[in-house]
């Protein structure tokens, strides 16, 4: 039977034409092939001139995409008309199958359609990129002609009596109507673009954001296809393969997704809700989200309702596949209808043909998934947006806040960081889960309706055991959320110890006290464990649920069919149970989580509601003089003016509301005699007494204005009153015009920017180099940028490296210089400077470089001695002015104020030479960061080998190499994690979660074995009575009773089994769940355990060239991970990985076919997975790295805000915010859509493979292979492979950033450890060793790490028992590296000291660092009490621990503290002074009862007072013990019995003091010398 168009049926004369043309419907047929063939011919050759000449163009340039008018329902009209096509074809081909002969005609038109359509679409494309609408008449011409041919098929139809209960009428109609709609498109793009008819056609420009290269984020602008399936992403995440995503790669935001624009939006919306009536009235935060971001929302709501509706489509086809599988053959239709000569088919049975049924059930996923990630990238993009205007709506806020609100506690810098970094995200993951809210229920009703509609009664209880469970997971979960913040509290305090014992780390081993503390933490991490354990153990009971829940029910559903209908369901209906179930459980899963979000959403809101309802500064009013400030309006508004004024007029957010004007190059001469006055004034910070009263002040212009006073008395203040800081009570401040924008001002406490020295001086000023090098002079800090690894372009601050105090105030003086401003304030920038640079800040700085510019100059000091330097003097006491004038002035009208000034003089005079004869303190911080330095440098210097010698391993590091490098899954890492975790735990878990998957399978087995058991039952009495109402006809006679009875046997045996199996898969369940999160847990507890371990006993050199950050971040971020997250991912990991493998397996056993086509699935799964590991990363770590300097900066401004207002450079740190926010929404925005790209991709190749194993098992059993329960099974097990494709691949790129984690940790945990084991066993130490404190020093050599220089080269020296010995030389000669050589701290590679007659090498280093003292430089005291800290190992008695304290003259202090003894001491001591410090060290040497102290520089940071009493205890308490001072001040050891000098390394003097003073050219008396 060949084919033919018409057919070649002889009785019918295909081709006669007798009752006319159109009445053939042959004819009718042909006719419509026309337009499609024109079409083809038409576009085929524009399409290959056009690709021709554009391979040339690599690329076109995006901003030529220009939208055409109707674009996106162009483009979803084209897809109808595709589906529909596809529909007809499938039609006509069975159409065709019931005809005796062949009949093209009823299929071919179908396909043309399909072609013409699919090259309408693209030829459409390639005109819009082209931006070339006449060639767009082509399409027009086609839609009429083919709108025309079908019209003319379907009045035939009519003619003929065909109606819509036919199928093809159908159709037809459906195609007449979508045409009739392109045509309508094509003619609307006519009428806007007017690029034919038309005399002048339209011009359109592209969009702006397109015109700008930076833009790269293109999901706006690309064509629906692109849009859904995420094509634009596809150079990225390729490209990422060769060379790492950076910032640059990702470019700018779009326009509309900037902060700004949707700051701009949410702020109207708040705005708005302001009425003139009410305007007091604070406006709700969630109707501003929703009149900003609502209609995004509702977009995702309906996509997300579609993408639920389709999801049904899956077991309703499964079901429809089954039931039509063992029918299909026997369904030979007798009554055919036949117009036109040719058969029509009712809907009903084309829907019965399983094939059709495979390609719909492929369709539907297909749009399901389509739908369901577009919804996901809708919420996602708006609650990103959402995200950028709160953090820009809190930004403004933080500018606008009144300073007391900051410093009188009611809004603390932790506040708003947990505003900035957690609340807005709580709002923005709310928004992402936002949909869920409403698409859940109807989701669970639909499912409950069609599940009760498959198996009547039994299935609502099913149903019900899935509802009831379902309050369990949310009770499970808030569980969850209490035992992570009990967690997080064990691990704050955890990490508060690791800290402490790292800043305290040389102390520590110097005492011998590394395991005392390390057990302290052990303890703390203790109570951590048990709180991870409980988390653990909630995790694993969700899991278990989630998991448990669909075989509860399925079981439940089943068991109850069975006993009402007393017989098993048939495999269409139970498969396609177990279908719905499988979707069932997802929405009540996600539901628990998110009620938790909408709970937290609501906290969150209401915390930002407070924040933008709290007080605001006044606005500009106090700048311009002229405002007066009345009692009255205060009495209206109790809480201060800053309320009143800023409720009536808001704040309007404009970039250039508040720019510094262009700074005036030329100064003119100043007229007005007064700066700025005060008249009248009353202060307060913001509780109604006022701070300041009765200031009458005024600022003589371009002079030097003083204001001194005691401590408290309001200097502070009085400035920031001056600048607008303070609430007025009454009062006015006057500003001269011309000063009213120009103030700089440098704060009391330093404030440093995130950024480099040079722009923390400039902070946005021009860069001029003289002026830049006059203001570095004058505040002295060349010689500190000279020790600064890349000088004055080091980034210091938060994030940076960590000044001194002297060092950040000089920087923050020098800022106030540099600026170009009428008026400089001055707040106390003396208080952290010692003498010598107060002296040369206020000759060069103040008086000379701001004076000689006559600049008006306000310095608050408590400085007197420059008072003579005053032009003007203003004296305050308890808040008010007490005198203001000249110094003249004073001495004539006040004499008695004048004395008391001059004793005070008097006194910093003698200050002054105590202070020039010790090494000033300027000097020491430049010591510490030098120190500081020369550790990194080391550092960074081996860091270099490390990295070499990698690079050398990788051979010939091209570019294949390094794609491989990031491409590989760390299998080493997992190995490592895993066997931390234990074996036995490892073989449990991979041995239980393999059992549980079998049984998995086995239970869905069972069911297709017992469903399809009894095929005479499930369809008829005999398996000929082939119609559905056989049984019910119930001709059952005497002999099937009998078989009745077996029927009830088998069923129960088959019930019996599928409960065992049940339950076996719910207990399984539950054990694996358990053993992934326990495996975790002993991987975790032992990893933290090594790393603990092994860095405490790390010899000292580890700390001095590895930050104390680095090793913190193992502590605290890393072990986090490894604690909390890895797990969780794991088990999803493997429970994915292996639903997937049983699924593929259970597909194949089913029908083999299935296997080959399963190889190019394969081949293209592993490229996506691989592409998108790589880039995933690359945008994860984009992150990251963009989110820490956006929070950076909101702390920072929130820290500075008195600067920021001062210098007026508000607009500059919004612009900066913008910016830093984009950057950030940036990278989220592409992470978000590669994981769209990644989801599409797999849920594609998953409704892929649902297709195959559909038309594969509907092929075989066409020979009669497999029943129709396995079909079902396989179908049902194909559908879940679609779902959890893609968790694999996420999974496995969020295992991949998480192992950086371990192995973070594991090169650590390489680290070399001391030798703590002696060749002598600590028994074989007499007990009371050193008895006599003799030491002898052999040709020493000492040097700190076997690759650097010696430090101590060839030293001989004796030293007698009681002896008190002096150590000195110049900074570098070695002295401390000596007092580290006595306790073996560092590397003695030649030589060696004897004390008492033992070589200290041979001891074990507990027993040598146990006997010995010492006391440091810098003192260090630790968190806990007063007794912990002299006595950590609970050795001594009290009376002993207050001997010691009297010594050290501290036992009346600690007497006075509440608990005595048991006192407690805050984190580093600070809750004492650096004296006391010191003399607590000294208390603590001294308990240690050791013949023998050393002094490493221990009077180095103390005052004179506190030297002499520690000079004097030396002397005394420890009369008859060995004393070794090393001193930086030769002063203190002028009267010891035998002095040592080094320099160089090298011992080049050695005898009693006298003696060497008494030789005029020894090294010794040249060093006293210089130091007098």
């Amino acid at each position: 039977m060949g084919p033919s168009f018409c057919g070649n049926d002889p009785k019918a004369n295909p081709y006669s034409v007798e009752n006319g043309v159109l009445d053939n419907g042959c004819f009718v047929d042909a006719l419509n092939l026309v337009p499609h063939v024109f079409l083809l011919f038409i576009t085929f050759p524009i399409l290959f001139i056009g690709w021709g000449s554009q391979s040339s163009k690599v690329q076109i340039h995006h901003n030529t995409w220009l939208h055409f008018p109707g674009h996106n329902f162009r483009w979803i009209l084209t897809f109808s008309l595709l589906f529909v096509h596809v529909c007809e074809f499938a039609e006509g081909l069975v159409s065709n199958k019931s005809m005796d002969t062949n009949h093209l005609h009823l299929f071919l038109p179908a396909f043309m359609g399909f072609i013409a359509a699919t090259t309408s679409v693209v030829y459409y494309h390639n005109i819009e990129t082209s931006n070339f609408p006449k060639l767009l008449l082509a399409l027009f011409i086609y839609w009429v002609l083919a709108f025309i041919t079908k019209s003319i098929k379907l009045g035939k139809f009519l003619e003929h009596h065909v109606g819509p209960q036919q199928l093809r009428f159908c159709i037809t109609a459906l195609l007449v109507v979508l045409y009739g709609l392109l045509m309508a498109v094509e003619i609307n793009v006519i009428r806007v673009r007017k690029y034919v008819f038309f005399a002048n056609p339209q011009k359109v420009k592209p969009p702006e954001d397109l015109q700008d290269l930076g833009v790269r984020f293109l999901q706006p602008f690309v064509n629906l296809l692109s849009k859904a399936t995420y094509w634009w992403m596809n150079p990225l995440i390729i490209g990422a393969h060769k060379r790492p995503i950076e910032l640059k790669k990702i470019g700018k935001l779009p326009i509309a997704m900037r902060a700004l624009t949707n700051y701009l939006r949410l702020k109207d919306a708040y705005e708005e809700q302001r009425t003139a009536e009410d305007p007091e009235r604070s406006p709700s935060i969630w109707r501003s989200m929703y009149r900003a971001f609502g209609h995004p929302i509702l977009l995702s709501s309906m996509f997300r309702y579609l993408a639920d509706l389709l999801g049904f489509a899956g077991p309703l086809c499964i079901s429809g596949i089954v039931r039509h599988l063992d029918t299909q053959n026997a369904s030979v239709t007798s009554n055919k209808e036949r117009y036109l000569n040719v058969y029509f088919m009712s809907s009903e049975e084309l829907l019965q043909n399983t094939s059709v049924l495979a390609v719909l059930l492929f369709l539907a996923l297909i749009l399901q998934r389509t739908f369901l990630q577009a919804s996901y990238y809708v919420t996602i993009e708006t609650g990103i947006n959402l995200r950028g205007a709160l953090l820009a709506m809190i930004y403004n806020k933080i500018l606008h806040l009144s300073t007391s609100n900051m410093s009188m506690g009611e809004m603390t810098l932790g506040q708003i960081n947990n505003l900035v970094a957690i609340e807005t995200n709580q709002l923005m993951w709310f928004l992402f889960l936002c949909p869920n809210l409403w698409a859940m229920p109807i989701q669970i009703v639909m499912g409950v309706i069609l599940l009760y509609y498959l198996l009547g009664y039994s299935a609502l209880i099913g149903a019900t055991v899935i509802v009831l469970l379902a309050p369990v997971q949310y009770l499970i979960a808030t569980k969850l959320a209490d035992t992570q913040k009990s967690t997080l509290d064990h691990s704050t305090d955890r990490l508060k110890k690791t800290t402490e014992i790292l800043k305290g780390i040389k102390l520590l081993k110097l005492y011998a006290w590394e395991n005392i503390f390390c057990h302290s933490v052990e303890e703390t991490r203790g109570k951590e464990l048990t709180s991870l354990k409980t988390f653990a153990l909630y995790t694993s009971l969700s899991i278990f649920m989630n998991a448990a829940i669909p075989i509860a029910a399925v079981l439940a559903t089943f068991v109850a069919h069975h006993f009402f209908n007393m017989k098993c369901p048939t495999p269409s209906e139970a498969f396609a149970a177990l279908a719905l179930f499988h979707i069932l459980v997802t929405p009540l899963f996600l539901l628990s989580t998110v009620v938790r979000f909408a709970v937290k959403a609501l906290v969150s809101v209401q915390k930002l509601g407070e924040f933008l309802q709290s007080d605001e500064i006044g606005d500009d009013s106090w700048r311009n003089g002229d405002v007066s400030v009345s009692l009255d309006a205060c009495k209206k508004n109790p809480i201060g003016l800053a309320k009143a004024i800023n409720r009536k007029q808001p704040m309007r957010y404009q970039m250039d509301y508040n720019e510094q004007p262009s700074r005036r190059q030329m100064r003119p001469t100043e007229t007005e005699e007064v700066a700025v006055k005060v008249s009248n004034g009353f202060f307060t910070w913001g509780s109604n007494l006022s701070t300041l009263s009765d200031i009458n002040i005024r600022i003589p212009t371009g002079q030097l204005t003083m204001i001194v006073g005691q401590v408290g008395c309001g200097k502070s203040s009085l400035l920031l009153a001056m600048l607008g800081e303070m609430q007025t009570i009454n009062g006015k401040v006057y500003w001269s015009n011309k000063n009213r924008y120009s103030v700089a001002y440098a704060a009391q406490k330093s404030w440093l920017l995130n950024a480099t020295v040079e722009e923390n001086i400039t902070f946005g000023s021009p860069f001029n180099k003289q002026r830049y090098k006059a203001v570095i002079d004058a505040c002295s800090l060349q010689p500190d940028i000279d020790l600064l690894p890349f000088g004055d372009q080091t980034e210091i601050g938060e994030r940076g490296i960590n000044l001194s105090g002297g060092q950040r105030q000089r920087i923050c003086v020098g800022r106030a210089l540099y600026q170009n401003t009428n008026i400089v304030f001055l707040d106390d920038p003396f208080s952290a400077l010692d003498i010598h640079l107060s002296d040369h800040l206020m000759q060069d700085g103040i008086l000379k470089f701001l004076q000689d510019n006559k600049r008006t100059v306000v310095l608050v000091t408590h400085k007197l001695q420059y008072l003579i330097h005053a032009d003007w003097i203003i004296a305050m006491k308890d808040g008010s002015v007490l005198r203001e004038g000249t110094l003249k002035d004073i001495q004539t009208h006040d004499v008695e104020l004048y004395e008391h000034w001059k004793t005070l003089m008097n006194r910093q005079d003698q200050e002054l030479e105590k202070d020039t004869e010790v090494d000033s303190q300027t000097a020491l911080e430049r010591k510490t960061l030098r120190r500081a330095f020369y550790s990194r440098e080391a550092k960074n210097q081996i860091d270099d080998e490390d990295e070499e010698e990698e690079e050398e391993e990788e051979e010939d590091d091209n570019m294949s190499t390094t794609t491989n490098r990031r491409s590989k899954i760390p299998w080493r890492m997992c190995w490592c994690y895993l066997s931390s975790g234990g074996f036995f735990m490892v073989f449990l878990m991979v041995f239980s979660k393999l059992l549980k998957h079998s049984v998995m399978v086995a239970i869905d087995y069972w069911l297709a074995l017992w469903t399809s058991s009894k095929p005479s039952q499930s369809i008829g009495v005999e398996p000929d009575a082939a119609n559905t109402t056989g049984w019910a006809n119930g001709n059952i006679s005497t002999n099937t009773t009998s078989s009745i009875a077996v029927d009830a046997q088998i069923d129960a045996y088959y019930l019996t089994g599928f409960i065992i199996l049940c339950a076996a898969g719910i207990t399984l369940c539950l054990i694996t769940s358990l053993t992934v999160e326990f495996l975790g847990l002993s991987a975790a507890t032992n990893l933290h355990h090594n790393l603990l371990n092994k860095i405490i006993h790390a010899p000292i050199r580890f700390f001095d060239i590895t930050p104390l950050g680095q090793i913190l971040n193992r502590f605290s971020a890393d072990t986090n991970i490894i604690d909390q997250h890895i797990p969780p991912t794991l088990e999803s990991l493997t429970r994915s990985t292996l639903l997937c493998l049983s699924a593929i397996g259970v597909i194949a056993s089913i029908t083999p076919a299935f296997l080959a086509a399963l190889l190019p699935l394969a081949v293209a799964f592993y490229f996506i997975q691989k592409y998108f590991r790589v880039a995933s990363k690359d945008l994860q770590d984009l992150d990251d790295s963009t989110q820490l300097p956006l929070l950076c900066h909101f702390s920072e401004t929130a820290e500075g805000l008195t600067t920021i207002r001062a210098f007026r450079h508000e607009a500059r740190f919004k612009q900066r915010m913008l910016e830093l926010t984009d950057t950030n929404n940036t990278a989220y925005l592409f992470l978000s859509a590669a994981n769209r790209w990644l989801e599409v991709r797999t849920d594609y190749l998953g409704a892929v493979i649902v297709l195959t194993a559909a038309i594969t098992s509907i092929w075989s059993s066409e020979k009669g292979v497999p029943s129709g329960g396995l079909v079902g099974l396989g179908l049902t097990y194909a559908l879940t492979v679609t779902n959890y494709l893609n968790w694999v691949v996420r999974n496995l790129a969020d295992l991949e950033v998480q192992m950086a984690a371990v192995k973070k940790v594991n090169s650590f945990l390489g680290t070399e450890s001391e030798n703590y084991e002696g060749s002598m066993d600590a028994s074989q130490v007499p007990e009371d060793w050193p008895q006599h404190g003799e030491i002898k020093i052999q040709d020493l050599c000492v040097r700190y790490d076997p690759m650097l220089k010696p430090v101590l080269k060839h030293v001989n020296a004796n030293i007698h028992p009681g002896q008190k010995v002096g150590i000195c030389g110049r900074t570098g000669s070695g002295k401390s590296s000596l007092s580290l050589a006595f306790f073996n701290m560092v590397d003695m590679f030649e030589g060696k000291i004897v004390i008492d007659g033992i070589d200290i090498c041979q001891l074990p280093l507990q027993t040598l660092r146990s006997r010995l003292s010492i006391i440091l430089q810098d003192p260090v005291l630790f968190s806990g009490s007063i007794r912990f800290n002299l006595d950590p190992e609970r050795t001594c008695t009290d009376d002993r621990l207050w001997e010691a304290l009297e010594i050290a003259q501290l036992k009346n202090m600690v007497k006075a503290l509440p608990g005595g003894l048991d006192a407690v001491v805050t984190e580093g001591g600070e809750n004492f002074s650096v004296g006391q410090r010191q003399l607590f060290c000294l208390a603590r040497a001294f308990v240690r009862k050791s013949s023998i102290l050393i002094m490493d520089e221990a009077t180095a940071s103390i005052d004179m007072a506190t030297e002499n009493i520690l000079q004097k205890v030396v002397m005394t308490a420890f009369a008859d013990r060995t004393v070794v001072i090393i001193a930086h001040l030769v002063s203190s050891i002028l009267d010891a019995e035998q002095v040592l000098v080094f320099s160089s390394g090298i011992l080049v003097e050695c005898d009693s003091a006298p003696n060497l003073l008494a030789q005029e050219d020894s090294l010794f008396s040249v060093l006293v010398r210089t130091h007098k």
